[in-house]
């Protein structure tokens, strides 16, 4: 199976092309600086292009027996784990992924693939009572036609593939613009995976090119009746104003300041190990990522001292290296803006008890105690490799810390009391939370979203179906009807 070639290409209509824009993005490995693909942008035209392409090639596959579409997403997935080997290559050298994380990627995207295969028989319409006599009433459940894709560079593939694999399965069209930082894995390879497992040509479209020139024409050109965005709530703010403007649907999975709660009754050795994932996979870089691990006092310096421990013993390096467990950020200026909260976070009490110390866009993981909720490591949400140490002293206080800053995504509550766990966990003002586990969970058949300023809609199972689809009313009147008039 021949390495797939051509990745510094726009995909439009079936054809791999350049774009007719004088820019260039490069592709950098954030790493060592190499520059993995020289890329010509796109612009308006090939935009517009790309998604006229979408709106033609879509009426034909909406059309589609249901186990027609359904055999293109199986084939896909069986491609997938074929070729995971030089997924996860490149989701190193491209979003700087060490080798675990970069397998667990490729295997959570082939799932989505694979519960988005059973969508084509499962667009159910429905049959209503009525209150007219002998009227049928009926709903169908239709694709909403293009779907416009705008996908980060934090986990390219499997959270580019949540919104790819959805919107094919339930009969709609597609453009992609992957994030600049991860052309490759968030857009390019995916079409060449969907490509080689016979989708027709149109339906998947990718533009590459920058924001500032095709940004706002992507979400508020007329064809898209869908906009799906994963990536950083400012922004994704203002692609909702836009939206909006344009009176079409949005779902956006935004930042998240997710908390990690650790009861007085806790298994110290299970959260401590919960805790190294939640916060140290992939450098911390995942929406879903601890923000801050509010510890019970009684159990603070336990918890503290093993969690350093831990922490210290991570190996940092080249993520192409297997035995690596923190590989770089994916830029400089992250690495920048984390020290910066933290420095200003100690200059106001707060204690790194390890780490912190950068080589490149290496940042060695860190762990930070005497932490308040107003300090910048802990107000901002730090998308890298610190854990925030926050005391509390009760329930009432604990609820308080967790639900006074505006984001709601995930979170994980550790106790050895279960019902005392649900009951307090469903207190946090959170769209997810996971008792006796870490935060980063995500499940192809369950709701995956958050509240408040950590977004709109549902990925995942039937919500995300609910998101990709729209339902007609159709009534038919079997006996002649009595008016009034």
């Amino acid at each position: 199976m021949q390495p797939y070639q051509e990745l510094n290409k726009q995909f439009i209509d079936g054809v791999w092309r350049d774009g007719r824009e004088q820019d260039v993005i490069q592709d950098i490995n954030p790493y060592d600086n190499s520059v993995l693909l020289d890329i010509k942008c796109a612009g308006l035209d090939e935009l517009n292009e790309a998604y006229e392409a979408a709106r033609r090639a879509g009426v034909a596959w909406a059309a589609l027996l249901p186990q027609e579409r359904r055999d293109v997403l199986l084939k896909a997935a069986d491609i997938l784990l074929q070729r995971k080997d030089e997924f996860a290559h490149w989701i190193a050298q491209e979003a700087g992924g060490a080798h675990a994380k970069g397998e667990i990627e490729v295997m959570l995207a082939r799932e989505v693939i694979l519960e988005a295969s059973s969508f084509p028989s499962r667009l159910h319409g429905f049959i209503l009572p009525s209150s007219t006599p002998g009227k049928e009433s009926r709903v169908y459940r239709k694709p909403l036609g293009v779907i416009g894709i705008i996908s980060p560079w934090n986990f390219p593939v499997h959270l580019s593939m949540r919104s790819i694999a959805p919107a094919l399965g339930c009969g709609n069209a597609i453009v992609v613009k992957p994030a600049s930082q991860t052309p490759a894995t968030g857009g390019t390879l995916l079409a060449k995976l969907f490509e080689e497992a016979g989708l027709p040509k149109g339906v998947f479209n990718v533009v590459i090119g920058k924001s500032s020139t095709i940004g706002d024409a992507f979400v508020t050109h007329p064809i898209p009746k869908l906009i799906s965005f994963t990536g950083s709530t400012p922004v994704g703010k203002g692609i909702g104003k836009l939206a909006g403007e344009s009176l079409k649907k949005v779902a956006l999975e935004l930042g998240g300041n997710n908390v990690f709660i650790v009861l007085e009754d806790a298994d110290i050795d299970l959260a401590v190990a919960a805790a190294m994932m939640g916060k140290f996979m992939h450098q911390g870089q995942i929406c879903m990522a601890v923000n801050r691990f509010l510890v019970h006092e009684a159990i603070y310096d336990e918890f503290r001292d093993k969690l350093v421990a831990r922490t210290k013993a991570l190996k940092v390096g080249d993520p192409r290296d297997k035995a690596t467990d923190i590989g770089p950020l994916i830029d400089d200026k992250q690495v920048q803006r984390i020290q910066k909260d933290m420095e200003e976070s100690v200059a106001q009490g707060a204690k790194i008890e390890c780490g912190g110390q950068a080589e490149g866009a290496v940042l060695h993981p860190a762990v930070m105690s005497g932490v308040r909720n107003d300090m910048p490591i802990a107000r901002n949400e730090i998308f890298g490799p610190v854990a925030v140490l926050i005391p509390f002293k009760d329930d009432q206080e604990m609820l308080k810390l967790a639900n006074e800053l505006d984001f709601g995504l995930s979170g994980a509550l550790h106790t050895r009391n279960v019902d005392r766990g649900v009951q307090l966990a469903r207190q946090v003002e959170t769209g997810m939370i996971h008792v006796n586990d870490q935060s980063v969970n995500d499940e192809p058949n369950a709701p995956f979203g958050g509240e408040r300023e950590s977004g709109l809609g549902r990925f995942g199972g039937e919500w995300v179906m609910d998101e990709m689809t729209r339902v007609q009313w159709v009534t038919v009147q079997h006996e002649p009807r009595q008016y009034p008039i």
